[in-house]
């Protein structure tokens, strides 16, 4: 009995931030089933103490997947077609929608579109540019019909640039992998530490509020050279010279990024969620992941 009580997510696809987010809550006594497209990561799913399923187009997620599910996160991304979740799973969904405590959609600030440097929050119309901004609008829009229609409890969290231990600048700049720093006048990012990501999702469940949508952004959008600089500064390193955009030579999907600049507001997540950043800046993250990894701080 004491178990059955236990809440109980299904993380639907296990990347960086699920994974993140499932450490979080084993430690809260929360049970862990997750999905995963290769024996890799079913593996690390089961060694990290969860119920593992492979699930694909060819793959249908099991009914006994579902057993004692309270809670859902959705970290797939679209494709083409849509969202595969939802191409998928949207009927089990709509069936367990009584069952089911909270629901979540990771989507991306990309939906916004471009807005020069501009402050944008939740109420700010939606005029996505690129591709993959576009797509995930319509994602978002999908997972909102199935609340408006079934009472599933979904809620979008619009994220930005993720970094945190393994994934961050420190790691590039002790690399070396940059030739030179892109500066374009005026652009400014959004950026998110993976435990406040992680620490917002947890303050959402613990206070559902069902079709709502959150921007899950620390508190200073900066130009992304910037934080490139600073990451060198800790380390000691010279940093690479500073180029303009306009003489980068560069993928599309790299000039794609540049495509879009804006400030993300936090405000209706600290309002609604008396949620507060532990890195409220990439300056706070970054000198908490050097301190925490030894490595590196050896000079290669």
């Amino acid at each position: 009995m004491e178990q059955a009580r236990k809440p109980h997510i299904l993380l639907l696809g296990f990347g960086y931030v699920a994974g993140h987010l499932a450490a979080r809550l084993r430690e809260r006594g929360w049970r862990i089933t997750a999905t995963g497209r290769d024996a890799e990561t079913l593996t690390h799913i089961e060694t990290t103490g969860g119920r593992a399923f492979l699930f694909d187009a060819g793959n249908p997620l099991p009914k006994k997947a579902w057993d004692g599910i309270s809670h859902v996160l959705s970290s797939i991304p679209p494709d083409d077609a849509g969202d595969p979740a939802l191409r998928w799973l949207s009927d089990d969904l709509a069936a367990r929608a009584r069952q089911l405590q909270w629901v979540g959609y990771l989507s991306t600030v990309g939906v916004y579109g471009d807005h020069a440097g501009a402050w944008v929050d939740e109420e700010t119309p939606c005029r996505p540019v690129s591709g993959r901004g576009q797509r995930r609008r319509a994602a978002e829009q999908a997972w909102l019909a199935l609340h408006a229609a079934h009472g599933l409890p979904v809620h979008i969290f619009r994220l930005p640039g993720i970094y945190g231990p393994g994934r961050n600048p420190l790691i590039k700049a002790r690399q070396g992998v940059r030739k030179a720093l892109v500066v374009k006048e005026g652009q400014v990012f959004s950026r998110i530490h993976v435990e406040d990501l992680a620490s917002a999702l947890i303050a959402s469940m613990n206070r559902p509020y069902p079709g709502r949508i959150y921007n899950v952004v620390d508190d200073e959008p900066a130009p992304p050279h910037e934080v490139a600089l600073f990451a060198h500064e800790l380390l000691g390193l010279e940093p690479p010279p500073l180029k303009p955009f306009e003489e980068v030579e560069m993928s599309e999907m790299a000039r794609s990024f540049y495509g879009e600049s804006k400030r993300v507001s936090n405000a209706r997540l600290k309002r609604e969620l008396g949620w507060q950043p532990q890195f409220p800046t990439y300056r706070e993250g970054l000198r908490a992941l050097l301190a925490a990894d030894p490595a590196l701080r050896q000079r290669g």
